[in-house]
């Protein structure tokens, strides 16, 4: 679990650092807080930055589950492709949104693939 562990940490440390992103974009485009509407670069920003909290939100409770009932090196491994999705989403969604598809698709694949095996492993425990 220590490895599960570190991958959740450094999906919660490349948060903060979209967090901070996000914060540059609003002084370098004009917006002022609390404002989130305004410059379309910096609402780029921002619906990525809150597009992977939402999915951090099923990432987490996953990645545990996953790791716990199933395999964790397993779950360890898809969480590195979580981290690498969300990059490619955020780097792509910012620079045009029509081309966030494939990080996207990396980042819900893998949350299906933790929710299944979480899933699969705490049922077949609760059948033992």
């Amino acid at each position: 679990m220590v490895y599960v562990t570190v991958i959740v940490m450094l999906a919660l440390v490349q948060f903060l650092y979209f967090g901070v992103a996000v914060g540059r974009a609003r002084v370098r485009h004009g917006v002022d807080a609390p404002s989130v509407t305004g410059d379309e670069h910096f609402e780029r920003f921002h619906r990525a930055h809150q597009n992977t909290m939402e999915q951090l939100v099923v990432f987490i409770p996953a990645i545990y589950g996953a790791a716990y009932f199933a395999h964790a090196m397993a779950a360890v491994a898809l969480g590195v492709v979580f981290l690498i999705g969300r990059v490619y989403y955020f780097r792509t969604y910012i620079a045009d949104p029509e081309s966030r598809g494939p990080g996207m698709l990396l980042t819900v694949g893998t949350n299906v693939l933790l929710i299944g095996m979480a899933l699969v492993g705490a049922v077949r425990t609760a059948l033992m």
